[in-house]
């Protein structure tokens, strides 16, 4: 039976920075515009968690049962590893999806946006169809692709109109650097799998496009949230470029993706990467606090 340590690790705790950056970037964007409210940014930090955790456990029984996770390079699965039932791993999954649709509920009824429960529904849908389900589309290269919108546009778009009430050309560019970070996490997790999901028939967008195409894609996803990051200052404050001292951490792991590191050795670039985004975070939330 899995101890209570192994099911810390089947949450992936390292992953959650993907979880708190949009709505970081997303109140800041909030308290420029002088509509900050704290209680339902705590909510929308508890949809983002817990979705987090849920897609996780998901991907974590979905792989398991397929037996893809039979060789793996990255950290232990419970599934996979025979640590623990599938079925207490899919029924941890649905309680994370139980809490981020309560607390989703919540934001709902507070702000009477009603249309947002399709959107909730759907980025619920999502984190389970990742790996789930008989067609997953993490399966098909698709995952970068979800990730940018769920976890850029949505999460980061949705923290500040629930706050807010609207949308500003600030919270696009937002939405784009963080949505490039996320999915250059997932880029380099894809990577440092990338023989063992051609091996398992995982055709992840890495499996697609190749060893060398995957690591520039890498580059360009962090190229990417470079620009977005100087369009959100242009369109509010220029303190907002505090969000760049996240190349401080990228251009060394860059350079290590270009440089060739593989497997294990791609596992600091997975942190770094993640950490990266949470500092772009933190710069964009403090540079719009003191723009204002």
């Amino acid at each position: 039976m899995a101890t209570i340590s192994e099911w810390v690790e089947g949450a992936r705790p390292r992953t959650l920075p993907a979880a708190v950056a949009p709505i970081v970037a997303g109140s800041g964007i909030a308290w420029f515009e002088g509509g900050l409210a704290p209680g339902i940014a705590a909510l929308c930090l508890l949809v983002a968690l817990a979705l987090q955790v849920g897609v996780n456990y998901a991907n974590d029984y979905s792989d398991g049962i397929r037996g893809t996770d039979a060789d793996r390079v990255g950290p232990m699965r419970l599934v996979g590893s025979g640590a623990a039932a599938p079925s207490l791993v899919r029924n941890a999954a649905f309680a994370a999806f139980g809490v981020a649709a309560v607390a989703g509920l919540i934001i709902v009824v507070l702000t009477s946006m009603w249309w947002l429960l399709a959107v909730g529904a759907s980025a619920i849908a999502a984190a389970w169809f990742y790996t789930g389900g008989s067609r997953p589309y993490g399966y098909l290269g698709l995952g970068e692709l979800f990730v940018f919108i769920f976890f850029g546009l949505v999460a980061v778009g949705g923290t500040t109109l629930v706050q807010l009430g609207r949308l500003t050309a600030a919270t696009g560019w937002a939405s784009v650097a963080i949505g490039a970070l996320a999915c250059a996490i997932l880029v380099a997790n894809n990577l440092r799998d990338l023989i063992g999901d051609r091996a398992v028939g995982k055709h992840t967008l890495a499996t697609r496009l190749g060893d060398r195409g995957t690591r520039l894609f890498y580059v360009a996803l962090v190229a990417i949230a470079g620009i977005a990051v100087v369009g959100v200052a242009a369109t509010s404050s220029w303190w907002a470029l505090l969000g760049l001292l996240m190349l401080v951490l990228l251009v060394r792991a860059g350079g290590e993706v270009l440089a060739g590191a593989a497997g294990r050795s791609l596992i600091p670039v997975l942190r770094v990467t993640g950490l990266a985004e949470l500092v772009c975070s933190l710069g964009l939330g403090l540079g719009l606090v003191l723009g204002r």
